[in-house]
């Protein structure tokens, strides 16, 4: 059977409450969600990627299937590497949407297995 592993990519400098709501709404969805803190070393942060990711697993204490890692590079290429084969992206408008399109697009060309899953966010 295959796992479904989705990861949840950003740079989560900071990890909001509508960035919460998303990952809780897409637990019962996948058998495993990586929230994926993309690294870039030209980008100052606010918040280390490592602080990051302590701040962000105690937000999942009942989660097991809830994992947070950092990355460098494609995602495309982290999914693959991470056996995943979908990318979970939160949508708050049509703006959202024409931005996300060609991402997905282009990461399925990278990565053909990988299909990108959206959700509204909610109003507030």
């Amino acid at each position: 059977m295959n796992n479904r592993i989705a990861i949840f990519p950003g740079s989560f400098d900071p990890f909001t409450k509508g960035h919460l709501d998303i990952v809780q709404r897409a637990i019962p969805l996948f058998d495993k969600i990586i929230i994926a803190i993309g690294t870039n070393s030209t980008k100052k942060r606010t918040f280390s990627a490592d602080l990051m990711v302590d701040k962000i697993q105690t937000l999942f204490p009942e989660s097991a299937n809830v994992e947070t890692k950092t990355y460098e590079g494609l995602t495309a290429i982290f999914a693959k590497k991470e056996n995943a084969t979908f990318i979970l992206r939160g949508l708050r408008n049509g703006l959202d949407l024409d931005y996300e399109t060609p991402i997905s697009q282009v990461n399925q060309l990278i990565n053909e297995n990988l299909e990108s899953i959206f959700l509204i966010t909610k109003p507030e």
